[in-house]
Order: structure tokens, then C-alpha cells, then sequence
């Protein structure tokens, strides 16, 4: 693996800059390079990329169900290497989706399980980043440590931090949140290589390596910011925490991860819920409220509320 020549970076296959610093790498290819490019079917409304195949003909989106597109990029796009095959079979994802929908509580309609009618259920591989990275952080707070008369002190200082194996979300398909939601039940120890004609469908990286370092820098702040609260600021209490951090030594790793994507409908209106590939413990997605008993509720309280008021004032 070669390196950048002004920061020492590796890059990797496919970089055209450099991943940290952004200069263009020299001995990389700089016009359009020879041989088949990616087509990509995208999502019209939420952005989702799929490969596209003619004989699969794919005329909506397998994450929200809206118009998808043709693109033809005039650069390579990057492709996941490994991918986790699925340990969850679609009969026990839909169960799973089921006691999710039944175990959502008060503020839901009561009958959504029995009631939510399954429109779709998509296998998917969406993509994502593994990286390991160093960085130097500076950060500035305030803390209630050494406040004496005030409340509040300010803090500043600067740290070495390193991280290994953080996983990032690619994906369009999926929101950063749900991607969270999922991360924890991927073991990466059992990925495999991916067959190139498996039927379930592997959703395309957005951009290129070196364009993606802006996500995986917010994700470095974020630990970043989570780390400092966690010991290296002093004191118990903080406020305005701003966080820096310069990145160095960064390798990536693109993997396809598996989930479920159910869309259900419930009086006629569309919800989406999502499934781990992997284990039915994690599940999730958008649901109805139930606005009767909330509505009831707060008439209730302001019943209650009216009621003591006047007992006090009969006093």
C-alpha cells in the first residue's frame, strides 16, 4: 500500500486524493478510466443507491418504495469487499417486526400489531465504513470544576486519541440514527467476500473515498466529544464543549451490512420498520400514535388540573 507524499496517509485501491489532506495522488489516474462504470439506480426521494441490473428491472426504491433513476457516474464508485451474509430468515424477521409493533406501549394504537398489513419486505445490504484512525484533539468547555463563586470555569487542553474498527454508516437508505441502532449487533469476524450474483440487493457507495472523510471526521468529533465528558474534562458538569480534531494514519474498510426493510401499512397510511439481518433483538421503525388516548389524556389533566384549582379556591 502506497502513501501520500505530503502526510503519509495510506492510500488505498481506487483513492484518487488523499483521504486526510486531499491532495491529489500521483501516481493515481486522473482521467476517466477505461473499462465498464457502476450504473446505479437511484431513489428520487430519499437518495438510496442500488446496483442496477436490466434483467432485475428495479423500478422503485427497496428502502422507502418512491420512483428510482438511472445514473450513469463519470467516476468509479467505491463497492463494498465483505459483507455479513444474513442469519435471520424473512419469516423471522416478520415475527420480530410483529412483537415490535406490539410492545410499543400506551401512545400507540392498541390493535397495531394485528392491524398492520405487511405491503413489502426487503432483504438488503446497505453500505457502510470500518475505519481506524489516530487524531489530535483540542477541545475548550466550560465545567463546574474550580467555579468557586460562579457556576461555571473554563477548560481547555489537547489529547492523542486513537480508535480502531469504528463503524460509519454510507448509506442513503438507511439514516444515521437507524444505522446506529444497528451497529451493535454486527460481529465482523464472520464476513465473507461477496458473490457478484447474489439475488438480494447490495446498496452502492455514494462518493469516493477521499470525499467521504468528512463523515467519518464528524464520527471522530462525536467520539471525540463523548471521550473528553468521560474524564478528561474536569469536573461532573459541562457546557459549550467545542471539539477539534486533525486526523492522521486513517484506513477504511467497506463492508455490506444486512437488514430487513418492511413497509406496512396501518389506516392507510404507510410506516417503514426496520430488521437486523442478523439477530431479531434489534428491531425498529416509524409507527402511528395513537391521538385519541393522547388527546384523552391531556383532557383528563386538565380536568384534574381545573379541579384542584377550584377546590383551593373554595378554601
Amino acid at each position: 500500500m502506497s502513501q501520500c507524499h505530503r502526510c503519509n496517509t495510506p492510500l488505498e485501491d481506487g483513492d484518487l486524493r488523499c483521504a486526510i489532506c486531499g491532495i491529489v495522488a500521483p501516481d493515481r489516474p486522473r482521467t476517466r478510466p477505461v473499462g465498464e462504470l457502476a450504473r446505479v439506480v437511484r431513489c428520487t426521494e430519499c437518495g438510496a443507491a442500488v446496483a442496477y441490473h436490466v434483467d432485475k428491472r428495479a423500478p422503485t426504491c427497496q428502502f422507502c418504495g418512491a420512483i428510482t433513476k438511472v445514473e450513469e457516474p463519470t467516476d468509479p464508485l467505491e463497492e463494498a469487499k465483505l459483507h455479513l451474509p444474513f442469519a435471520v430468515s424473512r419469516e423471522d424477521a416478520a415475527s420480530a417486526m410483529k412483537a415490535y409493533l406490539g410492545s410499543l406501549g400506551f401512545f400507540r394504537p392498541s390493535d397495531l400489531a394485528a392491524r398492520a398489513t405487511v405491503d413489502s419486505v426487503t432483504p438488503v445490504w446497505f453500505a457502510a465504513w470500518l475505519f481506524d484512525a489516530g487524531a489530535d484533539v483540542s477541545w475548550t468547555a466550560d465545567s463546574d470544576a474550580g467555579s468557586r463563586r460562579s457556576a461555571w470555569a473554563p477548560h481547555s487542553g489537547r489529547t492523542r486519541m486513537q480508535w480502531k474498527s469504528v463503524l460509519v454508516s454510507a448509506s442513503r437508505g438507511l439514516s444515521t440514527v437507524e444505522v446506529a441502532k444497528l451497529a451493535p449487533g454486527f460481529d465482523l469476524a464472520n464476513t465473507q467476500e461477496i458473490d457478484p450474483h447474489t439475488s438480494t440487493l447490495v446498496e452502492r457507495f455514494d462518493v469516493e473515498r477521499s470525499a467521504a472523510r468528512a463523515k467519518v471526521l464528524q464520527a471522530a468529533v462525536e467520539m471525540a466529544r463523548a471521550e473528553l465528558q468521560s474524564g478528561h474534562i474536569p469536573g461532573s458538569r459541562f457546557r459549550n464543549v467545542h471539539v477539534s480534531a486533525l486526523l492522521d494514519s486513517l484506513v477504511t474498510r467497506r463492508y455490506a451490512l444486512p437488514a430487513y426493510v418492511f413497509v406496512y401499512r396501518y389506516d392507510d397510511r404507510p410506516y417503514r420498520a426496520i430488521v437486523h439481518g442478523r439477530t431479531t433483538r434489534i428491531a425498529f421503525g416509524d409507527a402511528p400514535r395513537a391521538w385519541g388516548k393522547i388527546i384523552g389524556l391531556i383532557v383528563l389533566g386538565i380536568v384534574i388540573l381545573a379541579a384542584i384549582v377550584f377546590a383551593l379556591s373554595r378554601r
